[in-house]
């Protein structure tokens, strides 16, 4: 098991490293200075050159490529001359000193990744830092809804083979999967947050935290979790329950399952105690995947309601050619699909032994 492990890891780093060298080449290629983008209009050949300087803009593609490498490392290294642009300031930073190699100082600190282009000089992490959890709860609420309502419907649908429920519910899954996300959260805002929205009490935007009317603080309105939660599960409903489906029919035919059966346990038993555990392994990989790409795929319906997270962020950035808060937001996403996948792969050898092997 240890070895599998590692090997995950192993792959998981270098597939890291991949997308940091692609999001710094196709961001750091783009047309235009990217420090006219942060002063605008009005600025002086001075302050652009000051800028640049600030930043390492004026320096070389590869220095410039070392330099973001070195810091994203949790294990970095810094000059000591106040001067050099890679001298360790703990305004930036969030670490601590090591030892120095001559003039050269080893830090152990968490993941720089810069500093907004847009917000005055405010830091990246920062700005994900009050996005993230946000779409990190839409997220892990439309996956609840897929993966309960999923397997339900797979269930049922696997027990009911070639009658009406089992034809209704691929009907509707091959509907679900059919539609874009953006289009859906267009439909369930217009119809449930405004042409019903007497029955509903539900609102066509809104985000998870709402200031009063009072002006004297922030509360969180549940309620405006509801429509974007299940319009961002809709897709991976639909996938989960086919999945479940035909996973369980091919289990269901099984020699284990037929000795069971004539031992006299109930079909309830039989899916519970047999069935329904090796049943779970495709599920198992669909649902990972789909996690992680929820929190890329959150961007349109956060925009479309409102919700004030990492993807209604990513789309402002773009807006504004923020191309800090996209690269490390692009970056966060990445890693923590990388993360869920080794998690998936953990779970998946647990329920099939034959994978670690």
């Amino acid at each position: 098991m240890a070895g599998y492990l590692i090997n995950k890891i192993g792959y998981a780093l270098l597939t890291l490293l991949g997308v940091v060298t692609v999001i710094f080449l196709l961001f750091t290629i783009l047309p235009g200075d990217p420090a006219q983008m942060m002063l605008g209009q009005n600025e002086t050949e001075e302050q652009l050159k000051n800028v640049r300087k600030k930043y390492g803009f004026d320096k070389p593609l590869s220095k410039q490529y070392l330099y973001y490498i070195n810091d994203l490392s949790p294990v970095s290294f810094h000059s000591i001359n106040p001067d050099d642009f890679s001298f360790f300031d703990t305004k930036k930073y969030n670490g601590n000193e090591l030892f120095q190699i001559s003039n050269v100082a080893v830090i152990l600190k968490s993941p720089y990744l810069r500093e907004s282009f847009q917000k005055s000089g405010k830091k990246v992490s920062d700005v994900i830092k009050e996005t993230l959890p946000n779409t990190a709860i839409l997220a892990i609420s439309a996956i609840c809804i897929a993966i309960i309502i999923g397997i339900l419907l797979g269930i049922i649908g696997a027990l009911t083979k070639d009658q009406w429920p089992d034809k209704m519910i691929q009907l509707l899954s091959t509907l679900g999967m059919s539609v874009p996300s953006f289009f859906s959260a267009i439909i369930f805002a217009w119809l449930f947050g405004y042409v019903l929205q007497e029955f509903t009490n539900l609102n066509m935007t809104g985000s998870l935290y709402e200031v009063d009317d009072f002006g004297e603080g922030s509360y969180i309105q549940w309620k405006n979790l509801i429509l974007p939660a299940i319009v961002l599960g809709i897709r991976p409903l639909a996938v989960v329950s086919q999945l479940m489906r035909n996973s369980l029919l091919e289990v269901m035919g099984q020699d284990y399952i037929r000795t069971a059966k004539a031992k006299g346990l109930s079909m309830f038993q039989m899916i519970r105690r047999h069935a329904l555990k090796n049943s779970l392994n495709p599920v198992v990989t669909a649902i990972s995947g789909w996690f992680a790409s929820m929190l890329a795929g959150a961007v349109f319906v956060e925009y479309i309601f409102g919700w004030n997270g990492l993807g209604k962020e990513i789309v402002d950035a773009l807006n504004t050619l923020d191309l800090p808060v996209i690269m490390g937001a692009v970056l966060v996403i990445a890693t923590m699909f990388i993360l869920i996948n080794i998690f998936v792969d953990i779970i998946y050898g647990w329920l099939d032994p034959r994978i670690r092997v």
